[in-house]
């Protein structure tokens, strides 16, 4: 399954990642109207400050997802294509906020009304989720965890040869 994954040397926390995923879970899908819709969107990638730099946090979407144990309802779930969502499910999101409560990202958002609990659900209706897209350093990417293994596997022998040479 692809992943959001972060290569934090290139985040310089512009938070373009999270108003694009705002506008994009929007009725209106533009910045301009978004603003005026009832309820207000809400975004589902934070970015949060770390010791020395910022760095954007999403929905890990784990393989052993306390959310879903956590969800009184049955509403939080795993689809087909692996997404850990509440959305679209047999059963319907109270509220209850035990996904909140659980998730140790803390990645779970509240929409208050209506009353349900939002996280990222990777965009289903795009290719590439808009955070990924939108983000002008390109410091997410969006790929499986074999491929982002290798990209730092191979980032971290190209500098030590560097440093080798030098």
């Amino acid at each position: 399954m692809k992943e959001v994954f972060v290569l934090l040397d290139r985040c310089v926390g512009c938070k373009t990642c999270e108003l694009s995923c705002t506008v994009e879970h929007s009725i209106s899908k533009s910045l301009f109207t978004a603003i005026f819709e009832t309820p207000l969107p809400k975004k589902r990638i934070y970015v949060e400050s770390g010791q020395e730099r910022k760095i954007p946090i999403t929905c890990r979407h784990c393989t052993e997802a306390p959310c879903i144990d956590a969800c009184i309802t049955g509403a939080m779930h795993r689809t087909c294509e692996d997404v850990v969502t509440n959305v679209e499910g047999t059963q319907k999101c109270i509220g209850c906020w035990m996904c909140l409560m659980v998730c140790p990202y803390g990645v779970v958002g509240r929409q208050i009304e209506p009353r349900i609990a939002i996280k990222c659900d990777l965009c289903p209706d795009r290719d590439t989720p808009v955070c990924v897209e939108s983000c002008p350093t390109k410091a997410l990417v969006f790929m499986e965890a074999e491929e982002f293994s290798r990209h730092l596997r191979h980032k971290s022998a190209s500098n030590i040869a560097g440093a080798l040479k030098g």
